[in-house]
């Protein structure tokens, strides 16, 4: 994540992305015939972002939903799929997960991990294009935007959600003197697990683990993460243990490692630390080991209700 500043991209945000997750993208071919080739318009922007909440149709393409940008650069395909170093990771393009080829308005692509997709590709406007999947009956709209332009700041604190996902253990590394002795004092450890109902966390008691295998998780229960009013940066996350009352904190991200938490109702302040960074392609974490049991894969929820897709496949 980049340095994050109060001001960057505020007002981007409201121009830009606003209509990310409001308006509806009305399935209509800007240009059908476009006086540039297919690879020309994938390349007149340096980042895609993958507008997940305006996919059409009830299909999966998997490495379109669990990436937040794409990128094509001379037949090699990058996402950012981690919000773990994004804005700096691949100077901001994220990582190699494939390679593409284009021919007329079709594009062809190989992943790493799930193999061959086909998209029919459409112009929506200038800045909008649509992967139609014929196979699975299923379109993704992906916005053009200049990296220098693009306000990683913004996707980050939007999907705060995903980014706690993306650790296999934060192990609480500061206590504040100040704050009075509350039950939360005795938690070392937080997991927020991917995958299942996407809301799911687990605490532990136990102390100086060194691998994150081996904890043991004493407490279950689910998580949510909301806004503030009038702040961007500052979060709360909201702890329903599965037999005890809920936690409440403000949550604020230290860097891509750290997060601190402040408990209203002590006044105490936790700082964790991420244990064991998860980088996403599909099958393996950081150490290139198969992700197994409760260690499932993070993936995008869409927010709005799935629909049919109007758009009929032209393929014989």
């Amino acid at each position: 994540m980049r340095t994050m500043k109060l001001l960057l991209g505020f007002a981007l945000t409201a121009t830009l992305f606003t209509s990310c997750y409001t308006d509806e993208i009305i399935v209509n071919d800007y240009n059908n015939n476009p006086s540039i080739s297919l690879n020309q318009l994938l390349n007149s922007y340096e980042l895609w972002y993958v507008d997940l909440n305006q996919t059409t149709g009830y299909g999966e393409t998997p490495f379109l939903d669990i990436a937040f940008t794409m990128s094509f650069r001379n037949g090699v395909l990058f996402a950012n799929n981690n919000l773990v170093g994004f804005g700096n990771q691949g100077n901001g393009y994220g990582i190699d997960v494939g390679v593409y080829d284009t021919y007329d308005m079709i594009l062809d692509i190989n992943h790493d991990i799930d193999g061959f997709e086909t998209f029919d590709v459409y112009q929506i406007d200038n800045n909008t294009i649509e992967l139609y999947n014929p196979f699975n009956d299923t379109s993704y709209f992906l916005n053009g935007y200049q990296r220098s332009t693009f306000d990683y700041d913004f996707v980050f604190y939007d999907n705060i959600h995903y980014f706690l996902q993306e650790y296999e253990a934060w192990e609480k590394t500061y206590t504040s003197q100040f704050g009075a002795i509350n039950e939360f004092d005795n938690e070392n450890y937080l997991q927020f697990l991917a995958g299942g109902n996407d809301s799911e966390f687990r605490s532990s008691q136990d102390a100086n683990i060194s691998n994150p295998d081996n904890i043991f998780w004493d407490y279950t229960g689910v998580y949510g993460v909301g806004n503030l009013s009038n702040n961007m940066y500052l979060k709360t996350l909201t702890l329903d243990y599965d037999f005890f009352d809920n936690e409440y904190f403000e949550l604020s991200v230290i860097n891509d490692q750290r997060i601190e938490l402040f408990h209203p109702s002590s006044e105490t302040v936790y700082e964790f630390t991420g244990r064991g960074y998860i980088q996403y392609l599909r099958e393996t974490d950081a150490q290139g080991r198969k992700i197994e049991g409760k260690k499932e894969l993070k993936k995008r929820k869409q927010k709005t209700a799935k629909k049919d897709n109007p758009r009929v496949n032209t393929r014989s």
